[in-house]
């Protein structure tokens, strides 16, 4: 196979999306070291640049915007010109294939899609993956360039810097991303059962550090009032600048306690042992099954996972997202 110059991957979706994609740039900068790789996402998601090497350049594309059909006219545009060798796509629409085949790329690579049980695919890709859902999404990606390499790069990996790990510090982030509070996907504790895992905790002898982004603003006010000005507890809402300085915290932390969210992949992605807290939605999916990265889940609720798969709101009743703090503090 003639080594490509530039390779272009497309990838829409939040930023934890992004950092789950990760492992299928690695494995493609792994097998061609001199390529230089393009990212296609949403804006929403343009700081995953931040955290890897991998990515040389983004093209944002709106495609959740009131323009959608202009920005995929302006995304066939971008990559017909762009000069790129192989596309690799993510989106198991209909139309994926029919637009990858439109750039004009030569080598196009997604997953079977499409009418006829992937036919159209099948005709308009020069691979066309099987889609196997029911895995660890990073996996599930990583399927997109098995074509072309046997490098496996298993984990998202984010180059944080070197940073010592202090001993006994819990860094906590209890916020979700806006997109599913919008789509009515209540995925984490109140900010109340927060506070008292943070007093949980505590009372353990370990250092907590409160962390949230813009949209969780109101539940860290909400949790430092109810714990209070306590030894050992601090807030750091708000130190924050960018995701690159919430991923050296993270890394820093000994523990990281947090929900189904991106700050969940970021743990992961510089190895920091993480406990994150699933409710509707299934870890198998989206966190790795190893002894470091935990998922906090109710056992007893036989109707989890459920978001997703079998609906697209949570219910009301959140029987999953009832789970003993004892037990949590037990994982630390």
């Amino acid at each position: 196979m003639e080594k490509p110059k530039k390779i272009l991957a497309v990838n829409f979706g939040g930023i934890g999306d992004e950092i789950l994609f990760l492992p299928a740039l690695s494995s493609l900068k792994k097998e061609f070291p001199d390529a230089k790789i393009t990212l296609a996402l949403e804006p929403r998601s343009k700081s995953v640049k931040d955290l890897s090497n991998l990515i040389d350049d983004v093209i944002c594309i709106d495609i959740k915007g009131k323009n959608k059909y202009q920005e995929l006219i302006k995304f066939v545009f971008k990559a017909m010109t762009g000069g790129f060798d192989m596309v690799f796509s993510s989106g198991a629409n209909s139309l994926i294939p029919l637009l990858l085949f439109m750039t004009g790329i030569k080598k196009r690579y997604g997953f079977e899609s499409g009418f006829g049980n992937g036919i159209l695919s099948r005709f308009l890709l020069t691979k066309a993956v099987k889609l196997e859902k029911q895995q660890y999404a990073s996996a599930m990606y990583h399927e997109l360039v098995t074509p072309v390499t046997d490098h496996k790069t298993l984990y998202p990996e984010i180059d944080a810097g070197d940073i010592e790990k202090e001993p006994n510090s819990v860094l906590v982030h209890p916020g979700v991303s806006k997109m599913s509070v919008v789509k009515h996907m209540v995925k984490t504790w109140s900010p109340e059962v927060w506070a008292e895992l943070v007093k949980k905790v505590l009372e353990t002898g370990k250092k907590v550090y409160l962390i949230g982004g813009p949209d969780d603003k109101d539940c860290i006010e909400k949790i430092v009032e109810i714990v209070g000005d306590v030894p050992n507890f601090e807030n750091l809402y708000g130190t924050t600048k960018n995701i690159m300085d919430l991923a050296r915290l993270t890394k820093r932390a000994e523990i990281l306690i947090c929900s189904d969210s991106a700050p969940m992949h970021i743990g992961v992605g510089v190895g920091t042992k993480t406990l994150a807290l699933f409710g509707p939605t299934d870890e198998k999916k989206l966190i790795p099954e190893n002894e470091k990265y935990i998922a906090i889940k109710n056992t007893s609720c036989t109707c989890r996972p459920c978001l997703w798969d079998k609906r697209q709101t949570t219910c009301k009743e959140l029987d999953c997202l009832k789970i003993d703090l004892n037990e949590v503090v037990k994982l630390l």
